[in-house]
């Protein structure tokens, strides 16, 4: 870095006066223990701070100041009121000012402003993300834990505030560079969904997933298996995560055990999820996010999905009859893979799925969505009718003679029409 410590604290305390400014204007309204804008202001450099005088102090104030526009960052992306408060004006000034920093920083460097706000996150975070980790480490709770240790346990919300800045940091850096850090960032993402606050896994697991996209299953390297069991454990979680637990969890068994559906983490992942919305089969949200995320769990365990037929098809016949318009479709979309995948010749499912498509192609001409339902439907009884089953032929027979249902049968039976063109001669 070729800038001065006073031309450098000048300059850091020039970005953050305006911050400060706002900050002290805008009130926080919380029930909280903890006051953000108390955090954020003890974060910001001052006319008092003493002055730099060596490169560990200088990266020291730069953390400081990046810990604050990460926090007014996240706001961005956070409903919790601990960061709700802050208005996008600050926002937009802490990463503004976080730019100028990485460019005052790489000065010399000729790479462009978003390659250098990567490379001082880098360079940030092996003294960002112990802190983190312990924090969050200092509110967490044991069973086993006497009372002094729960007085002086940190309230929940440093650890809230601390995974949000552990995602805004995490997220800075893609590929190839996250790679490089992997090693720092799994143990206190680890931490995140070992905490028992929602707040906090959500976040972890957000970081996390952000880590899988973006470093493939050799850089996770021996943390791949302690990864998936910390999934594992997490299925069973509060509604406002389970979209973050299904998202997760299907992209690390499928990166970490490619084209291995025999390795016994896609049985207990997947054994685990059926689990866990059978309990709660009318829980909208929760099965809208599984349907919506499995697609690549099912095409990686293929024929191994025979093995879960009689937990899968009646969730499915259950979901084909929703309200929703969004888990039909949804339904009928997995269950098009499902019949793709395994070609399901010979199996009792077979005359309940008819009657269910059949029923279901009926009920849905009063639906907005009729034309796309209908489409999905014939897909999947054309695929049936070409796996050659006589069981299908068989079922098919109980309908055949229905007047409603006399087109369908036409096409399901001929390859020279179109679904498309069937739909508009019924229009």
């Amino acid at each position: 870095m070729s800038n001065t410590t006073s031309d450098l604290h000048s300059r850091l305390l020039r970005l953050s006066e305006p911050i400060a400014e706002i900050l002290r204007r805008t009130p926080q309204e919380t029930t909280a223990k903890v006051s953000t804008k108390d955090i954020l202001l003890s974060l910001l450099p001052n006319t008092s701070s003493p002055h730099l005088i060596n490169e560990e102090e200088r990266l020291a104030s730069i953390k400081s100041l990046a810990l604050a526009c990460a926090l007014l960052s996240s706001s961005r992306s956070s409903t919790h009121e601990l960061l709700s408060w802050i208005p996008e004006s600050l926002s937009i000034a802490g990463e503004s000012a976080f730019r100028e920093i990485s460019r005052d920083y790489f000065s010399e460097s000729p790479n462009s402003n978003g390659e250098k706000l990567e490379e001082l996150v880098i360079e940030l975070l092996p003294i960002v993300l112990p802190e983190l980790k312990d924090t969050i480490e200092e509110s967490s709770n044991s069973e086993a834990e006497d009372g002094s240790a729960a007085i002086a346990r940190k309230p929940v919300e440093y650890a809230i505030l601390a995974v949000h800045q552990l995602r805004w940091f995490v997220t800075q850096v893609e590929k190839p560079n996250l790679a490089k850090v992997c090693n720092l960032v799994v143990p206190c993402a680890l931490t995140a969904l070992d905490h028992w606050s929602p707040q906090v896994k959500g976040q972890g697991m957000i970081s996390f997933v952000h880590l899988a996209k973006n470093v493939s299953s050799s850089d996770l390297g021996s943390y791949g298996d302690v990864v998936l069991d910390a999934c594992y454990q997490n299925i069973a979680s509060d509604d406002e995560i389970w979209i973050h637990v299904v998202v997760l969890s299907v992209l690390l068994v499928t990166k970490i055990h490619p084209n291995n559906p025999r390795s016994p983490w896609y049985e207990k992942i997947m054994n685990e999820m059926l689990g866990h919305v059978e309990r709660q089969p009318r829980n909208k949200e929760r099965r809208i996010a599984w349907l919506r995320f499995m697609e690549p769990l099912l095409n990686a365990l293929g024929l191994f999905l025979l093995a879960h037929f009689r937990r899968i098809f009646p969730l499915f016949f259950q979901w084909m009859h929703s309200d929703d318009a969004e888990t039909v479709l949804l339904v009928l979309e997995r269950l098009e893979t499902v019949v793709r995948l395994t070609w399901i010749r010979n199996s009792p499912v077979i005359p309940r799925l008819v009657e269910e498509l059949v029923s279901l192609y009926k009920q849905s001409s009063m639906r907005k969505e009729r034309d796309e339902i209908r489409a999905l439907i014939l897909r999947i009884l054309m695929l049936l009718r070409e796996s050659k089953g006589l069981q299908f032929e068989s079922a098919w027979s109980q309908h055949k003679e229905d007047p409603n249902l006399s087109t369908v049968g036409e096409y399901i039976w001929s390859r020279s029409s179109s679904s498309e063109d069937l739909l508009r001669s019924e229009s």
